[in-house]
């Protein structure tokens, strides 16, 4: 049998032995960083992330996470996953970046599973959906409108070249983006309006079978779309060592916007404040949202599916609730573009 002694030197020794070990081992607690906590828990089960809740109440990460928010939370099922308003390429940006600073392994699992899910739902052809795996409505046409597309294609381009802190993730996944760039820039190419036999801008979406323009909400038609053509153009300047069908395209969809230029005026309030409407301004360059696709006039759709050729003509709510003008080219046309031209003669 044991003395006291003994034993009070038994558990000294245990004692000092966990010390050791402690010390040894120097593991110090995951730094954390309170965005990205959060992200993790709106990230769905199949790997993307949600725009709206199924409430429809929007995704606002500045909103503190109570027991109720919680449970919209876990009632938002993955047929929620979506590239629509930034959602899933927001997050996986903000993670990567959240990742170098901190060194949370939960932040890089975070991306690399939201990579599975933006790889798994690009099309054959190369486009993505709105929505993954919901195809109801519009949600499976292929969408650049609002550069869902490209910010997908953006995330894609910085793995497979290693830039902007994606160097992080699994080697394993550059041979993946780098193929999905591919498809998605033949993607880009093949829907590229013609007309009268040559390349204009895009549409802001298309039929994922036929890779025909298509119409989106009522308000939204099948039409060529300045803004998102910008932000197609702005991802093909990004490619290293361009094919000469990628410099056709820049230089056509260019061309384009060169000739639809709308000198003179400005989309703004009205005198009376309360409405919104074409104001004469000599130093303003704008473009209208959309175009007709055979004759390049401005039209405006309405909750009604009609369409006009004058904002003035459409409905109050909808003339001031959408950006149906605005200068989104002018730094593509005047800055990016030549600087673009000169590193690719």
């Amino acid at each position: 049998m044991k003395t006291l002694n003994q034993i009070f030197f038994t558990l000294v020794c245990l004692s000092l032995s966990a010390c050791a070990v402690a010390q040894n081992t120097n593991v110090a607690p995951a730094q954390t960083d309170a965005t990205a906590e959060k992200m993790l828990v709106y990230q769905l089960s199949n790997g993307g992330w949600p725009k709206q809740l199924e409430d429809k109440s929007v995704v606002k990460y500045e909103t503190p996470i109570d027991e109720a928010l919680m449970a919209k939370i876990k009632a938002t099922t993955y047929l929620h996953a979506t590239i629509d308003n930034k959602a899933t390429s927001r997050e996986i940006n903000y993670l990567v970046k959240a990742y170098q600073s901190t060194r949370n392994q939960a932040y890089l699992k975070a991306v690399e599973k939201g990579l599975d899910y933006l790889l798994k739902a690009q099309y054959a052809n190369g486009g993505w959906p709105q929505y993954y795996p919901d195809k109801s409505l519009y949600r499976a046409e292929i969408t650049y409108n609002d550069d869902a597309m490209v910010n997908v294609l953006n995330i894609m381009l910085n793995i497979a070249t290693q830039s902007d802190d994606f160097d992080v993730v699994d080697k394993a996944y550059v041979a993946k983006a780098t193929e999905a760039v591919k498809k998605g820039v033949d993607c880009i190419l093949k829907t590229q309006v013609l007309q009268k036999g040559k390349p204009g801008i895009w549409a802001a979406q298309y039929d994922q079978n036929s890779l025909k323009p298509a119409k989106a909400r009522n308000f939204e038609p099948a039409s060529l779309s300045t803004s998102e053509s910008v932000g197609i153009i702005r991802f093909l300047m990004r490619l290293k060592n361009p094919s000469p069908a990628v410099k056709s395209a820049i230089q056509n969809a260019v061309s384009w916007f060169e000739a639809n230029q709308i000198k003179g005026f400005r989309f703004d309030k009205l005198p009376d404040g309360k409405d919104k409407g074409l104001i004469a301004d000599q130093n303003s360059v704008i473009w209208a949202r959309f175009y007709d696709f055979d004759t390049n006039q401005p039209i405006f759709g309405d909750r009604d599916n009609s369409i006009k050729t004058n904002v003035a003509d459409i409905s109050f709510e909808r003339r001031n609730g959408y950006g149906w003008y605005g200068a989104w080219p002018v730094n593509l046309l005047t800055k990016e573009y030549p600087k673009w031209q000169k590193a690719n003669p």
